[in-house]
C-alpha cells in the first residue's frame, strides 16, 4: 500500500513538473485561423508537445506533435470545410495521404509546358495542405497603401508562387485587382520573408520528371489592408 502511494504521488509530482515546465500558447495565423500550443516556460520560442490549428475557432485544419521545436511524427491536415487533406510523417519525410485535387478551389495550378490528355502529371506539394501549407505566403503581403476610406471588399488579391523543378520557391507576386477602383498592381516581395522550411517543395512533374510550376492562391483582402483566404 505504501509503495503504491508512494508510485502515484511520484507519477502526480512527474506530471506536475512538466506542466510547470511549459506555457500554453494561442496566436491568430490570419483573421480566421487561430493555432494553439505550448512552448518552453524558460524558452518562450520552442513549441514542445500537442500542436494544433482551427479554422473559425470550430473547425481543425492541423494537428500534430512538435519536439524541441521541431514537428515530430504524423500531422494530419484537413481543408476549411473540415475535411482530410493531406496525411505527412515529418519523422520520414513522407506523404501518407493525398486527398484528390479539387479544381473549384480557390488554389489552381499552372505548369511549364504544353500538357497533353496522355501526360502523367503531378501538382507541387507542400507538407499542410493547400490549405494550412500555404498560411505563411498569405500571411507575408499588406497592400502597399493607407486602407483609411478605402472598402477593401472591393479587392482581390492573387498570391503566386512560382516553384523550381528543383522544388524551391524561386518567385513570390501578388496581383490585386480593383474594377471599382479602376485599381491594377503587381507587386514582388523578397523571398528573404520566408523561412527555408516555407521555400521547400515537392515539385511538380510531367512524365516523372520535374517542371517549373506556379501555384495561384485566390484571397480576400481584409480592411487593414492584410490577406485572409477567400
Amino acid at each position: 500500500m505504501k509503495y503504491y502511494s508512494f508510485l502515484v504521488i511520484s507519477l502526480f509530482y512527474v506530471c506536475n513538473c512538466f506542466a510547470q515546465d511549459t506555457v500554453n500558447k494561442k496566436n491568430w495565423l490570419t483573421g480566421s485561423v487561430i493555432e494553439r500550443y505550448k512552448v518552453l516556460k524558460t524558452d518562450e520560442k520552442t513549441k514542445v508537445g500537442a500542436y494544433t490549428a482551427f479554422y473559425k475557432r470550430r473547425t481543425l485544419i492541423a494537428s500534430g506533435n512538435y519536439s524541441k521545436g521541431v514537428r515530430s511524427g504524423i500531422w494530419t491536415f484537413y481543408d476549411e470545410e473540415g475535411r482530410l487533406n493531406e496525411k505527412y510523417d515529418f519523422d520520414k519525410s513522407e506523404f501518407l495521404f493525398l486527398a484528390p485535387l479539387d479544381t473549384a478551389t480557390d488554389i489552381q495550378f499552372k505548369f511549364d509546358g504544353e500538357i497533353k490528355v496522355t501526360d502523367r502529371l503531378t501538382r507541387p506539394l507542400k507538407p499542410g495542405g493547400i490549405y494550412y501549407g500555404f498560411i505563411p505566403f498569405v500571411n507575408a503581403f499588406k497592400v502597399p497603401f493607407d486602407t483609411e476610406g478605402v472598402n477593401m471588399n472591393y479587392f482581390d488579391a492573387f498570391v503566386e508562387l512560382l516553384v523550381s523543378p528543383g522544388g524551391r520557391l524561386a518567385d513570390y507576386k501578388v496581383h490585386l485587382v480593383s474594377r471599382a477602383y479602376q485599381y491594377t498592381q503587381t507587386i514582388s516581395l523578397s523571398l528573404a520573408l520566408f523561412s527555408e522550411e516555407n521555400k521547400q517543395f515537392v515539385p511538380a512533374t510531367l512524365n516523372r520528371q520535374p517542371i517549373l510550376s506556379r501555384i495561384f492562391i485566390r484571397c480576400s483582402v481584409e480592411s487593414d489592408g492584410s490577406l485572409d483566404f477567400y
